[in-house]
């Protein structure tokens, strides 16, 4: 929860009030996005509790910062060829002026490829850089302090990314992460993850992407990160392959509503508060995240 106008073609302006900021996009029965809603056509309650929307932007051009992770273990390692060219493309076709982006591999440990840049090229060579990372002959050290670990560290990789990388941003922060979904050394939790990526506002968007010769992924855990936060979860198969899946990601987070409100319940004692965002059509589907931590960053 930050003190932010939400304005549209304008930059984030500061103001003294607290207020509580959501993106969410909208669909109709058919998948399609919804594009032209009105600041009238949208409800949004607290813990089942009306809140009056104070700010509303269609259509938003915030700036965007996008943390691309991407899953280097061994069960990947058939699959980086593909992960390297398709991410490139959507770098080269989502970057737009006043955009960032940053990229981080992990599979044994974490490695930052590419720093925060808006050029994609700087991207695309960060990503020629993606190598298999494995543990060899025993533990080794975890990118969070104080402690050892060994295996696919997905929770970690999320972790450092949204408060690391990303709770100091502005505008929309969005994390997308490339994985067969195992974690087999991470120290943190999902829930620490997912409550990390709360605290920093941050949407996680999650492709599921497995080699049919390895067993044992799933993406229940993407899935659950996804939704919490306001984003989706993608599989790739044969009728969605990683450039589609990047293109419909491109497309929602180009589709999105910015609302803002200010808390009926100002209290920080640190609790949970729920979020759920309505249109006036029973058929639409807005994703938009779950809720916040009302407590001081």
């Amino acid at each position: 929860m930050v003190a932010v106008l939400v304005a549209a073609q304008e930059p984030l302006i500061r103001v003294d009030v607290e207020m509580v900021n959501l993106l969410c996009s909208v669909r109709n029965k058919k998948g399609a996005f919804i594009k032209d809603l009105t600041k009238e056509q949208f409800h949004v309650y607290e813990d089942g509790k009306k809140q009056e929307i104070r700010y509303f932007a269609r259509e938003t051009e915030l700036p965007l910062t996008i943390g691309l992770l991407v899953d280097v273990s061994k069960s990947q390692e058939n699959l980086i060829e593909v992960e390297k060219r398709a991410a490139a493309q959507f770098f080269e076709k989502m970057l737009r002026e006043k955009d960032m982006a940053f990229l981080i591999s992990f599979g044994a440990e974490a490695e930052l490829l590419q720093d925060f840049t808006g050029s994609p090229r700087l991207l695309k060579q960060g990503l020629e850089d993606l190598r298999l990372s494995v543990p060899v002959g025993g533990l080794h050290p975890s990118p969070v302090p104080g402690t050892k670990m060994r295996g696919t560290i997905l929770y970690d990789a999320v972790y450092l990314a949204v408060t690391e990388k990303l709770r100091g941003e502005v505008g929309r922060k969005v994390v997308v992460v490339i994985t067969d979904g195992v974690d087999t050394g991470s120290r943190v939790k999902l829930e620490e993850a997912i409550e990390k990526a709360h605290r920093s506002d941050v949407i996680i968007y999650s492709i599921y992407y497995s080699d049919p010769r390895y067993w044992g992924g799933s993406d229940s855990d993407l899935k659950k990160m996804a939704e919490e936060t306001g984003g989706r979860v993608f599989r790739v198969d044969r009728k969605h392959t990683l450039h589609n899946i990047f293109e419909e990601i491109q497309e929602e987070m180009r589709s999105q509503y910015a609302i803002a409100y200010s808390p009926s319940n100002q209290e920080k004692d640190g609790s949970f508060r729920k979020i759920e965002v309505k249109t006036d059509n029973r058929d639409h589907r807005v994703m938009a995240r779950k809720g916040y931590y009302a407590s001081k960053q």
